[in-house]
């Protein structure tokens, strides 16, 4: 990994849809030498796909609230059993195991407060092996990036 391997990274996080020749001229590169590298880049692992980045409050999704849960016991059973349905709530958006008082964090992406409160009364504290969950609703998003480059 270079500096110019970094500005490409940096490039396609802001807009991924860059035709190698438009990716080439923002980072100083003719199109064939900015393909190898970004194909380099996505042999080595460091591009890991392409994805576009969706409005969820225009899709009807703009309640989001934060769910930190703690389970009754921190053995493999209840960790394998609780991810598998957690996979299988949609408004699930990210769940993240955690160290600290709380064994995973969830981004829940919901209609609004009732529809958080069907999810959180008829589904979540219904999954086997939950002890205890806190919410946190956020105001506004201050910063959000994909992924940290350099």
């Amino acid at each position: 990994m270079d500096s110019l391997d970094h500005k490409i990274l940096r490039r396609l996080q802001k807009e991924g849809r860059l035709s190698h020749q438009e990716l080439g001229e923002a980072v100083g590169l003719s199109a064939s030498p900015c393909a190898r590298r970004v194909r380099k880049l996505e042999a080595a692992g460091y591009i890991t796909g392409y994805t576009a980045e969706i409005d969820e409050a225009k899709l009807g999704f703009g309640f989001n609230v934060f769910i930190s849960v703690r389970l009754d016991r921190q053995i493999d059973e209840r960790i394998v059993a609780f991810e598998q349905e957690i996979g299988r709530c949609p408004e699930v958006v990210d769940c993240w195991l955690m160290t600290g008082d709380f064994d995973y964090l969830l981004r829940v992406s919901v209609r609004d407060l009732e529809d958080f409160e069907h999810f959180l009364t008829r589904r979540l504290t219904k999954l086997p092996g939950v002890a205890s969950l806190e919410s946190s609703i956020p105001i506004r998003r201050v910063k959000g990036i994909a992924a940290r480059i350099a």
